[in-house]
């Protein structure tokens, strides 16, 4: 498939659904070729676990995160006596 920028801007669930049926698609800018998207493959064999990745479970100590949704709401709450 190929798809002009403006295609892209006006008709992205067309370029949306031919990534989903596994057809790389040739993006043009004023009739030339400038770059190819190509659908990324899903498998989940390939994946690794996401106790492997360095950041998984660094707060798994922490005390004060008892309660995800409480300690979010501390952290976006106004803080009025900044300055």
């Amino acid at each position: 498939m190929e798809a002009t920028i403006l295609d892209l801007r006006r008709n992205m669930a067309d370029v949306l659904r031919a990534l989903e049926r596994n057809e790389s698609i040739s993006i043009l800018y004023r009739g030339k070729p400038k770059a190819i998207l190509i659908p990324v493959k899903q498998s989940q064999e390939n994946r690794p676990p996401v106790s492997s990745i360095p950041g998984f479970g660094m707060w798994k100590d922490n005390n004060a995160v008892d309660d995800v949704a409480q300690y979010v709401r501390t952290l976006r709450k106004q803080r009025i006596n900044d300055f």
